[in-house]
Parts: C-alpha cells; structure tokens; sequence
C-alpha cells in the first residue's frame, strides 16, 4: 500500500463502554502504575545515595540530577525509534520490560544481607551495590524515558474521528492518573522506607519502598499487556525530529558551500534548504526554531525546580519533625498544589489580571521563573534559620573540648587562661575550642598538655585514682541525621554510645532499664526533641530504689532541632506556583505559536530544557564549592532572575504569529520549485495532489497528537 492509502484505511472498531473504546482504560491502569512507579522510586532516591550508599550530600545531588537529565533526554530517543521504526505499542512493550528490570535491579541493590557476610548490618562488598544501583538508575532512565512520549499518544490512537469529545475527556482522566499516582507513592514510599526490615540486623527498609514500585511497574507491563487485542496500532510513519535535523542539516551545509559573496544573499538562512526542501516545510521549520530560540533560557528554571528532591530533602533532615511522615507530607504538597492551583489561575487569577493589563503567555512565563526564584530566597531565608540553631563545630584548624566531672565533689580546673567550676557528676554547659592543644591544670601542681586533633570534638571525664585524672573521648561532629537523637551514658568511664533509631524511640519519650547482677532495675526516662544529643551521667552514689532516677544527670552536648518542617511549606508554595504559571503556561505558547506538524519538535525540546536544568545544577554545584548551604540558595535565585531578566527582553522582542496563515500561503506548489529539486536528484513521489494528500493527513494527525501531549 502507498503512504496515503496506508493513512487513509479506516481504523479497526473497538469495543466501546459509554462512548469510550475500552482498550483506553488499560492505558489509562498502566498510566497510574507507572508514575506510581517513578515517583516513588524517586521520593526516597537521595536519602538511599546517603544513609545505604553512604555517600556525601554533594555527589548524592550530582549522581540524583544526573539521574533526572536523563530521564528527560532519553524521549527524543523513545520518539523516533516509535515513529521511525517499532511504533508506539512495540516501543512501550520492550521498554516497559527494561523499566521493570531496572525497578527490580534497584530493590535487589538495597537488600544489605546479600553482602552482608559478618552479619553485622553493614554491606562488606558496597562497590556490588554501587554497581547494581548504576545499572537499575540507567535501565529505568532508558524506560520511564522512552515511553514518556508514546503512552499519550498511544491512547489517542485508539479513539476515531468523531470521537473528539471523548478524546479530550480522556486526556484529562489521563493527567488525573499521573497525578494519582505522584501523590499517592510519594506519600506511601517514604513511609516504607522508615518501616524496618533485614535478616540480621533491622534497618530501614530501602528494598521495601524500592520494591513496592518494582511491583507496580511489573503490573503496569502486565496491564498493558493485557489489553494488547483491543488496540489499534497505527503503523510507524517517519519520524518528524528526523526530518527537522536533517533541513536543518542541509540548510546548514549549503549555506557553508555558497559563502561566497558571488553567491545572492537569502532572507533567512533557513532559505538555502529551498534546493532540496520545499517551502512549506522550511517555513514550518522556521517557526519551530523561532518558539526553540525561545526555550534557550528555560533550563534555569528547571535547575531550581527539580532540587525540590534533592537539596530541600535534605534540608528537611535537620529541620523539627518526625522525618519519616512529614517527608512523605512535605512531597505531597506539590502534586496537590497544581490540583488546586491550575483551575484557581485559570478562572480566576488570570482573568483579574487581564482586567488591569495583557497578560501575555511570555508574561506569565517571566513571573513564573521569578516565583521559582522568590522560592529559593525563602529556602535561603529558612537555612539562615536552621543554621543559627546548629552548633558551632571547630573549623579544620581547631579542636574542641566538654569536661565531665566524674568525682563526687566539686571541682575547679584551668584549660589555658580558662577557669572552669564543675559540679560533682556536672559538666560544663558548651564545648570550649582551642588550636591543637592546650595546657589542662586538674590540681595545683598537677598539669597535663593535652593535644587535640583538628576538626574534632572531644569530651574530657575527670576521675579519682590515685589522684586526679581524665579519660578524652571523640564526641560527633555534625548532628544527627533524620531527626534521630543521639546518647552516651557515663559511670565512671564510658559504657556505651548509641544513636537512638526505630529501636528506641526516634522523639518523646525514651525508656532505659539499668540491671545489676542481683537483678535489681531502674527506669530512666527521657524526654527527646529531633536531632539532640546527650550525656547520661550514672553517678557512682547510684543506688537502686523507688527515687533511682533521680540520681541520674543528663548533659545537653546538641539541642535538639527547633525549626519546624512546616516553614517548608512557604517555599514549596512558591515554586509550585512559579511551576503552574510557567509550566503550564510554556506547553499552551509553544502549541499555539507550532507550525501543524511541528508539535512533537517542540514537546521534544521542552523536555530537553528539564534535561539542561538538571545539568546547570550539577555544573554550578560542583564549581560554586560554597561553603554555607543558603549562599548556594541565593547564588541559584540570582542566576534565574538574571535570566529571567534575558527571557523578558527576548519577550518584549517577540512576535506572535499565526502558523494557520502562514502555512495556508504555501498551500499550492509551484512547477518550478519541483523541477528545481529534481535537478537535486531528489524526485518527489506521487503528484502534487498526493504531496497535499499526505500533508493534509500528516498535519491532521500531529494536532491531534499533539494536543494530546500539549494536555499533558
């Protein structure tokens, strides 16, 4: 058959349920249960590079964003290999299966057991995870990324023409189930993730929250699959991306040949693809690059709105609330917001303001980059906070020292020019720094030179032998993480020390039984904040008894966190607002202003500036090297007002135009620009009329896919 009859041969009927062809909810199931999939394998990705992976907050966000860039440049692949050779159920199908091994391989590298050979809890062989994490990350990658752009227009496929009505409703059922899906696994996951699991040692359960989604992923395949006899399947007709580069390509290479200033100056450069392209597609073309000129600043914005999982997350850990709950609240905020948000900006906001002025599509894309920017001065405004809360922990020159007085009298010593009173069974109430080392004076005539190794914080208990002496402990030199508290307890020297986790309690209350070998006990309570740290002291007058509590001291060495996780909020306000006004707003432009058949060059370079951004944050990350985490915040905002700054004068130079009128004007092919071509040993098959057949039927069928993706 030839292209036009193969185009224009009446799609298979298939069974309908109140107007919809039943095949459209299969698609819709699979839709649901593989945003469930990522999103929720992304909720608790950054926090398993650091506490299972043990990697540094740095490189867990480079290693994230690099994740998330290509995520968004593996579907200009997807799309071409789709149109250009498999089709769209064939591509889903073979990806889908690489998406869920990829799933799978993620949950088996957080099973700790499998390496685990002394049995201690800890992984003996990490580089094995390491590796099995690099390889579901990139499987998954390939996967969710290369039906990004099938599986909407795929369900658009399965409706016929006089089903326009129904279409549009299904597109919005469809952004229903991505966002379904979003909110319920990024409530769900990070709540797995705190549930505790292993066959040694109970840890958070990483194959658990990593698993879950494996499931999902393996029942969206499974749906999809399901429904394989009720689909219609249009077959691959050439990839327009391709077609796009490669007049781009020749435009490019003929200009160069004809440098020359003999040769004629052409209006636009596109022009000297006229020897072989004709002129419509070189005006369509033209268009395209004119709205792609645009995105040129947009990646910015990305840059910002994507460390939401990665940088906020972990500016979270050291903020007031139970970590495991308000996580998985905290992330939630978003896919609820736009749910509020986009119907409130389009029958309300935006109709108010046009009242007062224009408020243009590049207007509104402006205020949303400066939103997303007012959103990372509020997160730098709330780390300034956080930071004033945090200890002063000695630089790498310094060292630092607590003293605990272990004797049952009171006791008064000099540390350098430093005179210090401790009461029996007290300590001092803040650590004290000194460069290296310092001259320690217990007792007249008693005098040590204590060394202290930079960078390091110590805690000095003074005992009675047979004089006075002192025993030096390394003490921790960063807070707790994840809101858990840290405590040690004294009697005479050290027992134990121990980081409070699910065990125990993680803030409250906390219950300690002290034995003794005639079975005697005392409970001990104490009350706990998020991220604390403390010193039970365990006197040596310790009795047994009713009032044996009382006994026991409790030095403070870290307070616990007191900025609460819900001033989060504000800024997850801001930039979800910033995301709903540009976002939104971005996808509407871009249609509107995309030649007929251009639409999925344009869905394609939207997705690579997500792509850019998440590269923007690696590249200004590792080169900024900031110290204080809220100057990194504010170095981000200043960059996207700055380009927010270069969109706005790129804007107010903007021309609107009309790609219905424009490409009407070429409606008719002129016989000299075909005999022109042909002299290109580039013959055109079928006559003129089939090349308006085909045309016609190729602009029909983008819009309507590309509505779809543009609803999307």
């Amino acid at each position: 058959l030839s292209t036009v009859e193969k185009i224009k041969k009446p799609k298979k009927r298939s069974t309908t349920i109140f107007g919809y062809p039943l095949s459209i909810f299969f698609i819709v199931v699979n839709e649901f249960c593989e945003r469930f999939s990522y999103y929720g394998m992304r909720a608790v990705l950054v926090l398993y590079f650091k506490y299972f992976l043990k990697w540094d907050e740095d490189f867990a966000t480079t290693i994230y964003h690099t994740f998330v860039a290509l995520c968004y440049l593996t579907p200009i692949l997807g799309a071409i290999v789709a149109d250009s050779w498999l089709g769209k159920f064939k591509t889903i199908v073979y990806l889908s299966i690489v998406y869920a091994v990829g799933q799978v391989v993620m949950a088996v590298s957080a099973i700790q057991d499998i390496t685990d050979a002394n049995k201690d809890g800890t992984p003996d062989n990490m580089t094995l995870h390491v590796a099995l994490s690099m390889v579901g990350l990139l499987l998954i990658a390939l996967g969710t990324g290369g039906i990004k752009p099938c599986v909407a227009a795929f369900g658009g496929d399965q409706f016929e023409d006089h089903q326009e009505k129904q279409r549009s409703t299904f597109f919005s059922i469809f952004y229903l189930s991505i966002n379904a899906g979003s909110l319920i696994s990024t409530l769900i996951t990070p709540i797995l993730r705190a549930q505790t699991c292993g066959i040694h040692i109970q840890q958070e359960c990483y194959p658990l929250a990593f698993g879950v989604p494996a499931a999902l992923m393996v029942v969206a395949l499974i749906v999809f699959i399901v429904g394989s006899p009720m689909y219609i399947r249009n077959p691959p007709q050439g990839n327009i991306i391709v077609k796009v580069c490669k007049c781009i390509g020749f435009a490019v290479k003929n200009r160069f040949r004809h440098r020359s200033s003999q040769y004629p100056k052409r209006e636009h450069w596109m022009d000297w693809a006229e020897e072989k392209y004709d002129k419509l597609l070189i005006a369509q073309v033209k268009m395209a690059l004119k709205v792609l000129f645009l995105y040129i600043p947009l990646p910015m914005f990305w840059a910002l709105f994507d460390q939401q999982g990665s940088r906020w997350t972990f500016q979270a850990t050291t903020m007031n609330g139970n970590f495991a709950t308000s996580l998985s609240s905290h992330q939630t905020v978003n896919p609820i917001l736009i749910l509020i948000l986009v119907p409130i900006m389009d029958t309300l906001i935006y109709p108010l303001i046009s009242k007062c002025f224009n408020f243009t599509p590049l207007r509104r894309i402006t205020v949303g980059m400066f939103l997303a920017a007012l959103a990372f001065v509020a997160a730098a405004l709330l780390q300034i906070q956080i930071d004033k809360t945090l200890p002063d922990f000695p630089s790498s020159t310094e060292g630092q020292v607590k003293f605990i007085n272990m004797v049952n009298r009171d006791l008064q010593i000099q540390a350098d020019n430093q005179t210090i009173s401790l009461k029996a069974f007290g300590a001092n109430e803040d650590y004290l720094t000194f460069n290296n080392q310092f001259t320690l004076v217990l007792e007249p005539g008693q005098q040590y030179n204590v060394k202290l190794d930079n960078g390091t914080r110590n805690t000095m208990a003074i005992i009675q032998g047979s004089k006075l002496g002192f025993e030096k402990f390394d003490d921790m030199t960063s807070k707790p993480e994840k809101g858990e508290n840290a405590l040690r307890q004294f009697y005479m020297v050290i027992l134990y020390y121990t980081v409070l986790t699910g065990g125990f309690s993680l803030y409250g209350r906390a219950e300690f039984m002290i034995k003794d070998d005639r079975g005697s006990s005392c409970i001990y309570t104490q009350e706990l904040g998020f991220g604390s740290s403390y010193t039970l002291i365990i006197p040596s007058t310790f009795t047994f008894g009713e009032m044996c509590s009382e006994n026991i001291k409790a030095v403070m060495d870290m307070e616990p966190n007191t900025v609460h996780m819900a001033w989060q909020i504000i800024q997850y306000f801001l930039m979800t607002s910033g995301e709903v006004v540009f976002s939104v707003t971005g996808l509407e432009f871009s249609y509107s202003q995309a030649p007929s058949n251009m639409k999925s060059v344009l869905q394609a370079g939207w997705l690579l500036t997500v792509a850019v951004g998440n590269i923007i944050v690696l590249i200004v990350a590792e080169a900024a090297t900031l110290k204080d985490q809220w100057a990194e915040y504010i170095l981000f905002a200043s960059l996207l007002v700055l380009v927010c700054i270069i969109f706005a004068i790129m804007a107010y130079f903007y021309t609107y135009t009309d790609p219905t009128k424009i490409e009407a004007q070429f409606g008719e092919m002129e016989p000299e620009e075909k005999e022109k071509r042909k002299s290109f040993d580039m013959p055109r098959k079928g006559s003129a009329e089939s090349h308006k057949e085909d045309r016609r039927s190729s602009d029909s069928s983008s819009d309507d896919e590309c509505t779809k993706q543009t609803k999307i």
